[in-house]
């Protein structure tokens, strides 16, 4: 399978065949007597709140659309990982994903990377008026030409660093292999703390923690909690310090060929499943929390004020590394509408 280079190269060519691919389709949907089938694969658990997400999504697509619809959705990177799945989309190989917002690079829209700017956001509220506002009407329009529909933005949560050292304090990260999703942005902010950037697909990264390929990750408590990642990492540090979400997109191809009741009865589920997704995730995050905290496998750090202060510091200069990438007006729209200062 050609790598993710070829999708952003050749994306024009790509969309061409799926169009020929949908015209194809669409009698076959007309003279069909059965459901419509919809492939939605996905690379992290079924208990983490994306899976439960996408599950609720489907059930809902069967009631609305009166079983007109069957979404199949594939959890745990059963299809495809992180490498593969954004070109099976294209391809149409599956008709629906929810990947993180750092994947939408291999598409030519590196402005997507702005989400992993670190404490770029405090809070979800302030994570929810970018996303439900101008900017991000914005960026999933971008992706119309590349063949995808964007349909949501889905949370999971904010990132804290974990390791088998203890985290108090930024320089304690020097030196470690880090794993991180495939962003430049993510790259400079591990730079910045003059650690090692290592990016790597989800499902690889508990075998590599476990081998000691990488000696420590980011992630929300959703993912280190349904990853087991407790039985690899014996430190985690709540830094909060940056924001991991989703966004569910299509094949556009695949969607506007729907039948219109169809895509109307999509395009509600979508709705009361985003809306689900948030609660589930907000929930989750502190449900798992608490969990792990139980658990003792893991030793959870708080960090002072202070200590926080300095984490911000220190990422703060990825800042200015990250603007040329993701665009420095959008980044200072962003400052703009949420009244960011530097720290």
């Amino acid at each position: 399978m050609k790598n993710l280079r070829f999708i952003s190269r050749h994306w024009a060519r790509l969309g061409l065949s799926m169009a020929l691919c949908a015209a194809l389709l669409t009698p076959a949907m007309a003279q069909s007597t059965g459901p419509i089938t919809i492939k939605f694969s996905h690379v992290v658990s079924p208990e983490a709140p994306k899976g439960k997400a996408a599950l609720f999504f489907a059930r809902r697509a069967a009631e609305l659309s009166g079983n007109k619809v069957r979404v199949m959705v594939y959890a745990n990177s059963m299809l495809y990982n992180d490498k593969d799945e954004m070109q099976a989309v294209l391809s149409g190989d599956v008709e629906m994903l929810a990947p993180s917002l750092a994947k939408f690079s291999a598409l030519g829209v590196q402005q997507f990377e702005v989400f992993d700017v670190p404490y770029l956001f405090s809070s979800l509220t302030d994570v929810h008026r970018i996303t439900d506002g101008p900017v991000g009407a914005s960026l999933m329009g971008k992706l119309e030409a590349r063949g995808i529909k964007g349909l949501a933005f889905w949370d999971n949560g904010f990132k804290s660093f974990s390791a088998n050292t203890p985290i108090k304090t930024p320089a304690d990260l020097k030196g470690k292999r880090l794993r991180i999703q495939n962003s430049k942005v993510l790259e400079e902010e591990v730079n910045t703390l003059e650690a090692t950037p290592v990016p790597m697909p989800f499902s690889a990264v508990y075998g590599a923690l476990k081998t000691g390929g990488v000696d420590g990750t980011e992630n929300p408590i959703s993912n280190f909690y349904t990853q087991k990642m407790r039985e690899v990492q014996k430190h985690l540090t709540l830094t909060n310090h940056g924001y991991l979400g989703y966004a569910v997109i299509a094949n556009k191809a695949f969607w506007d060929r729907l039948p219109s009741d169809v895509r109307k009865a999509l395009e509600q589920a979508m709705k009361e499943a985003t809306v689900y997704a948030n609660k589930v995730a907000r929930e989750d995050n502190e449900g798992m929390m608490a969990a792990e905290r139980v658990s003792g496998r893991t030793t959870i750090y708080d960090p002072k004020p202070e200590e926080l202060q300095a984490f911000r510091k220190a990422l703060w200069a990825s800042h200015a590394k990250a603007a040329p990438r993701v665009g420095q007006d959008l980044l200072a729209q962003i400052y703009k509408e949420l009244a960011i200062t530097t720290p």
